[in-house]
């Protein structure tokens, strides 16, 4: 069952969100070569601290740190560590914050330097696959729309979507109902209310869209060793449309 989240709570997620996009605006800036990933992780954590919240990713079955920092072929749940970023590297911010009751999540992906154009290229698909999903979150609309609009510049740009792997929805619990998804058919699935608030995140692969898990058992890349991008945002149904929560 979907979660209807009421105006005391969408305005504790909204505060909680914009104070995630600032802390991830923070790190952002911080994403240099010569830094490493567990530098990364100790400047969200303290930030998070700082704003009054908790992360909510550490300890979340058993995951260790505060950020998630992919690299390159790393699509998810990086685990922070002595790695050092390097000029044309591609590196996923993924934060979680709990905050007043409330999580919310955001995840980017910033090119480092000077990065060749096929890396630039994924990452921009992404990033426009999560913008046309969010603007397909309407009256009227149902999920079925939202992950087609992502499979559609997945398609578009030849590149694969990560399997197994979607967005979720969110609030008093990090993960919640219901499970959204990066492909679709236009007209299906559960319609648009408002009070949802869910994340989207597409995912995508320069190559395929099978993955494995590394070693640390927490970390997903690509099987084939291929480049992959994520983009995430929480957002509010309306009745006009959709509030993005994570938005500075």
């Amino acid at each position: 069952m979907t979660e209807i989240k009421n105006q005391r709570e969408l305005s504790l997620m909204r505060e909680g969100g914009r104070l995630l996009a600032k802390i991830m605006s923070r790190a952002k800036k911080e994403v240099l070569p010569g830094k490493t990933t567990k530098e990364l992780n100790e400047l969200v954590e303290k930030m998070i601290f700082e704003v009054g919240g908790r992360p909510s990713f550490k300890g979340y079955q058993g995951f260790p740190a505060a950020l998630c920092v992919s690299l390159n072929e790393e699509i998810v749940h990086g685990v922070p560590s002595e790695k050092i970023i390097k000029e044309g590297d591609i590196v996923s911010l993924d934060i979680g914050l709990f905050y007043k009751g409330f999580h919310t999540d955001l995840a980017i992906t910033v090119p480092v330097g000077l990065v060749e154009s096929e890396k630039r290229r994924i990452v921009k698909a992404t990033w426009q696959a999560l913008e046309k999903g969010i603007k397909k979150v309407q009256p009227g609309k149902a999920f079925g729309d939202l992950g087609n609009a992502i499979q559609q510049v997945a398609q578009k740009q030849g590149l694969a979507i990560v399997a197994g792997l979607c967005g979720h929805g969110i609030g008093r619990k990090l993960h919640e109902n219901p499970w959204v998804l990066n492909t679709g058919t236009k007209g299906t699935g559960l319609k648009f209310k408002k009070g949802m608030v869910f994340c989207i995140e597409p995912m995508f692969s320069a190559g395929t869209s099978e993955t494995e898990t590394m070693a640390n058992s927490f970390t997903i890349k690509t099987k084939d060793g291929s480049l992959s991008a994520h983009f995430e945002h929480t957002v509010a149904v309306t009745d006009e449309g959709c509030e993005v929560l994570t938005r500075e």
